[in-house]
């Protein structure tokens, strides 16, 4: 036995040393440091022949190892001195095989290195379908690592590209994961860029005042990093000038152009353009004519760049193609599989003479253990059996609950579509209440808050309602509530708020006794009456916001809800001569009462109080745009807690 194992060991030394003897020489670490250093430097002064010299040094100093890092390394650098000639095929090609070195490698950060080159040349060509591949790709990478700080610029990034082929709403919610990100790293620079896009996507929708909003959060941030800001002022001006703002415009361009004057860069270009628009709205030609001649110079010179890629373009155009279609994540990957199999053949081979051995010394063993095997797979058998028989039982009983959950989706659906019934239609809130938004958000599926809106003798009856519960229960106790209030108004002819309350808790109260359950289920309720510039109001529990001149007024409701209550008294009604421009708020608990923000906590009403009087420059449909972008930040990851319902209406 000792022979024995002493002639292995000789065999597998044998086997090293002949791979040994089969392998070149490598790049060194401080070869490879100079070299890159060189390369660099070549960039920087835009000596790109030489560049290109420095990266092929790198390729043939690493002799015959093509599977090597430095050699990956060095078609990395070539692709990039490639694609400031405008080779952008060949940069292409290199960049694609440097890629696939690196995943045999598993060298994850060079992947995502990668991932946005290729994607900045995709991106150049207009192909931002195949830009949002690499893009998710980068992103799957980098949750994979747990790098905060890449996800943040992957999320920007698939932002970006969906606003370009046009997905706004996926665009918007990928800018939202970027800045969640990026300002729980204080990475205040990717946050810029994702104020930035969120605010190019509401001016590519025409929300303007929303715009701005997310733009100056932007120019702040840069402002305070000392960041570039001519392509972000250029974005501005467009703003200014669609809100025929246009001496802000020139304001803000101007700036831009200052800061680029002479570079060359896209802001540059981009300022002025701008310019030469605003100023030829605003009148004055000779400047807008001088801006135009000079911005006519900038683009020749930007095309002139261009030349040789346009000269070339049919001649790589079904190459492009080609490359665009084999270079899929799904052919990397089926690579990969190919190179570990062929690496896994050249092991075997390697190692036969001593897998032959081991296998002499224990064939002995083997046979005698034989029974014992036999033994353990008849009990495999029986408990795959027992296996089977359960997991049939398991089908059966999933079947049955898939039947029953759908039997009670079905339910709740059904009982959605009477509830939105109950609600009055948007068509007839804008007749009524032509300046006004409701921002109704159901926790569930069906909801226990809901609002109302009635019109008797010139009258404009509306409300603001939170009824016991949410969901299945909540949406019960409502249609109940809401039947109360049409039967006060309808019935009973009354349009006094304090009124319509109390004939609404008597009602519901009857409606609760026919039970012979000891129901104690109730609504909250904020009611108003608008009748030209009067306004009643009574509320229970429900307080009224009045914001008049940047100041809120405040009205308190009766602490006593629309059902049984130990000590009943009649509803308030108060009475308040409007002023023009009186913007008006009612609304349930759902909003304050919601835990988010970095610690979990609350809303609460200062911060809901302080948000309304931030935006009282804003139209009332750009109000509930922000409002409700305001609560799905602070929200975040966290459940919503409760049913929403906010209306405002402004005189």
């Amino acid at each position: 036995m000792k022979n024995i194992l002493v002639i292995l060991i000789l065999i597998g030394q044998f086997s090293v040393v002949g791979q040994s003897g089969l392998m070149k020489s490598e790049l060194s670490l401080s070869d490879y440091a100079q070299l890159k250093t060189n390369f660099k430097e070549a960039l920087k002064k835009q000596q790109y022949d030489s560049a290109e010299v420095i990266a092929q040094q790198i390729i043939d100093a690493t002799d015959e190892s093509p599977k090597s890092f430095y050699y990956g390394m060095g078609l990395y650098h070539l692709s990039k001195a490639q694609l400031k000639r405008f080779k952008h095929i060949e940069s292409l090609e290199n960049m694609l095989a440097a890629r696939s070195i690196f995943i045999t490698l598993d060298s994850l950060e060079q992947i995502l290195y990668c991932d946005r080159f290729i994607g900045s040349i995709y991106e150049y060509e207009g192909d931002y379908e195949t830009l949002f591949l690499y893009d998710q790709h980068g992103l799957e990478v980098s949750l994979k690592l747990g790098d905060t700080t890449r996800i943040a610029s992957w999320y920007n990034h698939i932002g970006n590209s969906n606003m370009h082929i046009g997905n706004y709403d996926e665009a918007l919610k990928s800018e939202r994961l970027c800045l969640k990100y990026a300002l729980q790293t204080n990475n205040l620079k990717e946050a810029s860029y994702g104020y930035s896009t969120i605010g190019e996507i509401h001016y590519l929708q025409g929300r303007y005042d929303s715009a701005t909003y997310y733009m100056d959060k932007s120019l702040a941030i840069k402002d305070q990093l000392g960041l570039p800001i001519a392509w972000l002022k250029s974005k501005i001006g467009k703003v200014y000038i669609k809100t025929k703002n246009y001496n802000k415009a020139i304001e803000a361009c101007n700036e831009g152009f200052e800061e680029s004057k002479g570079k060359g860069s896209q802001g540059e270009l981009f300022c002025t353009e701008c310019l030469t628009e605003a100023y030829g709205k605003n009148g004055n030609y000779a400047r807008a004519y001088e801006l135009q001649k000079y911005y006519t110079h900038l683009k020749e010179e930007r095309d002139g760049v261009k030349r040789y890629k346009d000269m070339t373009r049919a001649a790589y155009t079904d190459l492009y193609n080609k490359k665009a279609e084999a270079d899929s994540l799904r052919h990397l990957q089926a690579q990969l599989v190919k190179d570990q199999e062929l690496a896994h053949e050249n092991k075997l081979k390697n190692y036969l003479y001593l897998i032959l051995g081991i296998v002499l010394l224990f064939l002995m063993l083997m046979i005698n253990r034989f029974r014992v095997i036999r033994k353990q797979r008849n009990q495999i058998a029986t408990q795959k059996d027992k296996a089977e028989r359960l997991q049939k039982e398991s089908d059966e009983q999933r079947l049955i609950v898939e039947q029953k959950n759908k039997e009670i989706t079905d339910s709740i659906l059904y009982a959605k579509r009477i509830q939105t019934a109950i609600l009055p239609s948007a068509k007839l809130v804008k007749e009524y209440l032509k300046e006004s938004f409701i921002l109704y958000k159901p926790k569930d599926v069906v909801a226990g808050d809901f609002y109302w809106m009635e019109h008797k003798d010139g009258k404009v009856l509306y409300a603001a309602a939170d009824c016991t519960g949410h969901g299945v229960p909540g949406a019960m106790v409502s249609v109940i509530c809401n039947n109360g209030l049409n039967r006060s108004v309808r019935e009973y002819g009354l349009t006094d708020p304090g009124k319509i309350l109390d004939k609404t808790r008597e009602i519901v109260i009857q409606e609760f006794n026919k039970s012979e359950e000891d129901v104690k289920d109730g609504m909250d309720i904020a009611l108003c009456s608008l009748d030209g510039m009067k306004l009643q109001y009574a509320g229970a529990h429900n307080a009224l916001w009045i914001i008049r001149n940047g100041e809120l007024i405040e009205t308190k409701a009766n602490k006593q809800p629309i059902g049984v209550f130990d000590y009943p008294e009649p509803y308030t009604t108060h009475s308040f001569d409007l002023e023009p421009g009186d913007a008006i708020y009612i609304f349930s608990d759902g909003y304050v009462d919601q835990f988010g923000g970095e610690k979990g906590k609350k809303f609460k009403a200062a911060a809901f109080r302080s948000l309304l009087l931030s935006i009282q420059d804003k139209s009332l449909e750009d109000q509930k745009t922000i409002i409700d972008e305001a609560f799905e930040n602070w929200k975040g990851d966290i459940e919503q807690i409760d049913d929403v319902c906010v209306i405002g209406v402004r005189v």
